[in-house]
């Protein structure tokens, strides 16, 4: 069986941490924390106040889309983040062609001490953007995949028409990285992919980001597909559209497993919705159907991040850190 990292020798889980950012304010991009109340996977309240834990001073002095892994070992965690700061441009051409092609990197050994991060050049230079960073630990690399989107440009100036891919590049320490390469591309706009492992098969999440047509009857929304092998070239389709109906469009997924049941829960953000993300579940991952969750509390302005497991120490002390 197949492992993102989350070692078996760990004690129970006992709730989950949900790593975040909020929408184009004055403090909106940097991190936030919120703790679910106990081992309840859908009701959360936000840490510090509902105030940023971490803030990022270098590139764009802005971070989005936080993800965290936790090491193999389960001694160490890694934090991975957008370069970007919409609030004092809302550019987004001028982010997609000419942007950051870092990422923002905190590491910690408790979830609450990250020190100050670092900025890493992870894309090439014919990358316009760096989007939506994940880390997944491989056990067949033994190295962790970290995995963005970029718009690649066939000139220096970037100028003209082209479309985000999925990239990725692997390393063992988040300092050094190997030569980026590209995961997924479809010849059409792919970005926000994220990963979960389940008895040897990966399931893999990823917004269709074009715009919805008789072409493109999925656009703008969450689609999966499986492989057995986190870099394989061609992954198998599972299930298209997911959500549609509950939502009208959707981007940003993330996926998690119940703590105490073999049950999967799959947040999508209703993007141009004052609700933001929505949460929906299933108790069969390979069956490819989602149904909404009944009763969830989210905090305000819950924007793309991830859900992470914590034991009963990392609850604690988180709790007595931000409470």
């Amino acid at each position: 069986m197949k492992s993102t990292g989350v070692p078996p020798h760990l004690p129970d889980y006992v709730g989950y941490l949900y790593a975040h950012f909020k929408r184009e304010s004055a403090d909106g991009e940097q991190i936030y924390f919120a703790l679910s109340d106990g081992n309840d996977p859908l009701h959360f309240d936000d840490l510090n106040g509902g105030k940023p834990v971490l803030y990022s001073t270098l590139g764009e002095c802005g971070v989005r889309d936080p993800h965290i892994v936790r090491s193999p070992k389960g001694d160490r965690f890694y934090l991975v983040a957008t370069d970007l700061r919409l609030y004092t441009s809302l550019d987004w051409d001028r982010h997609q062609r000419r942007g950051s092609r870092s990422i923002m990197v905190w590491e910690s050994t408790d979830l609450v001490n990250w020190g100050q991060g670092r900025l890493i050049e992870v894309a090439p230079p014919e990358a316009g953007n760096t989007w939506a960073p994940e880390a997944v630990w491989d056990p067949e690399q033994e190295a962790y995949v970290v995995h963005w989107s970029s718009t690649l440009y066939d000139n220096a100036d970037h100028e003209g028409d082209s479309y985000n891919r999925i990239m990725y590049a692997t390393t063992r320490d988040f300092r050094e990285f190997s030569e980026p390469r590209v995961w997924i591309d479809r010849g059409w706009q792919t970005i926000d992919a994220t990963v979960i492992d389940h008895e040897g098969v990966y399931y893999r999440f990823l917004k269709d980001e074009r715009g919805r047509s008789g072409g493109a009857p999925f656009g703008k929304s969450v689609f999966c597909e499986t492989s057995t092998s986190l870099t394989a070239a061609a992954w198998e389709p599972l299930a298209e559209g997911i959500g549609l109906g509950t939502i009208v469009q959707g981007e940003g997924p993330l996926v998690y497993k119940s703590n105490t049941e073999e049950k999967w829960y799959l947040w999508i953000d209703e993007f141009t919705s004052e609700r933001r993300y929505v949460p929906f579940e299933t108790t069969d991952l390979a069956g490819g159907e989602w149904i909404p969750s009944k009763d969830h509390r989210l905090p305000e302005d819950p924007c793309h991040g991830v859900v992470l497991p914590v034991t009963a120490e990392e609850y604690e002390r988180l709790s007595a850190t931000w409470t």
